[in-house]
Order: C-alpha cells, then sequence, then structure tokens
C-alpha cells in the first residue's frame, strides 16, 4: 500500500474543503445576481401572472357573489309572488263563494216572492170565485122569489078571482116565503 503523505493529504484535504466551500456556498456575486434574478423573475410573475389572476378571481368572486345575491332576492320576490298569488286565490275563493251564496239567497228571496205572489193571486181568485158564487146565489135566490112572487099571484088572482093591488100582493107573497 502506498502511503500518503501527509502534506499530501492535507492538500487533498484542503482542495476538497474549498470545492466543497465553492460549489456548497457561492459567492457573493453570484448569490446577488442570483437574487437580482428571482427578484425581477418574482416581479415579472406579479405583474404579468398574479395580477391579472387576481383580478380574474376577484371579478369572478364578485359575479358569483351578484349571481348569489340576485338568486336570493328573486327568491324572496317569488315567496312574495307565491304569497299574493295565494292571498289572490283565496279571496277569489271566497268572493266566488259569496256570490254563489248571494245567487243562492236571490233565488230563494225570488221563489218565496213568487210563492207569496201566488198565494195572493190564489187567494184573490178565491175571494173573487166566492163573491160571484154570492153573487150568483143572490142572483138565484132573487130570480126565485121574484118568480115565487110571480107563481103566487097567479095563484091568488086565481083563488080569489079577482084583481090584487099590490099592497095584497106584497103580504100575500111575504106568507107565502114565510110558509117554505
Amino acid at each position: 500500500m502506498v502511503r500518503l503523505n501527509e502534506s499530501v493529504l492535507e492538500q487533498w484535504g484542503q482542495a476538497i474543503g474549498e470545492t466543497i466551500r465553492n460549489n456548497l456556498i457561492p459567492s457573493w456575486t453570484s448569490f446577488i445576481m442570483q437574487f437580482a434574478a428571482f427578484v425581477i423573475l418574482l416581479v415579472v410573475v406579479i405583474f404579468v401572472a398574479y395580477k391579472p389572476i387576481k383580478k380574474y378571481l376577484k371579478k369572478r368572486q364578485d359575479y358569483i357573489e351578484q349571481e348569489i345575491s340576485d338568486a336570493e332576492r328573486d327568491k324572496a320576490e317569488a315567496a312574495t309572488n307565491l304569497t299574493q298569488s295565494q292571498e289572490a286565490i283565496l279571496a277569489s275563493k271566497k268572493e266566488a263563494g259569496m256570490i254563489i251564496e248571494e245567487a243562492r239567497q236571490q233565488g230563494e228571496l225570488q221563489r218565496e216572492q213568487l210563492l207569496a205572489d201566488a198565494r195572493k193571486e190564489v187567494e184573490r181568485m178565491k175571494l173573487d170565485a166566492e163573491k160571484d158564487i154570492a153573487r150568483s146565489r143572490q142572483e138565484a135566490l132573487d130570480d126565485i122569489h121574484k118568480e115565487m112572487v110571480d107563481i103566487a099571484l097567479l095563484t091568488s088572482s086565481e083563488i080569489l078571482k079577482r084583481e090584487v093591488n099590490d099592497e095584497d100582493n106584497s103580504r100575500l107573497a111575504k106568507e107565502f116565503i114565510d110558509r117554505l
């Protein structure tokens, strides 16, 4: 085996240390240049990509919020319209019921009025008929009375063979009627 001498090892260790230091820890100029490139890249990304994307996302968020608020407003309006429609339907049903009830009552009143008119007419016709019957009866009685008086006069003049005056005639007729 080859023995390395200590100075070679020391040089070799220094070279490795120098390489490690150069490769792992950059120089200040290299670091500043890389940092400047990163900052420039960051600025470019912020202005070219981040701000437009942020604006687009903000615009999209505003649009979504506006759509949600519009939907909530439309929902509230629809609920109000539904309530108003239901109230209008109930009012219409109530009004229709009232109209039907009023028509039924009006029909009932008309029916009762027609029945009352018919009853009055029947009563009037009955009274007229009773009056006609009474008048006809009275006329018949008067005719019978007159006929009886005439028969009584004829009979009395036959019996008496003489002429009877009006006073005798009335007396005889009355007596005859009383006997009947």
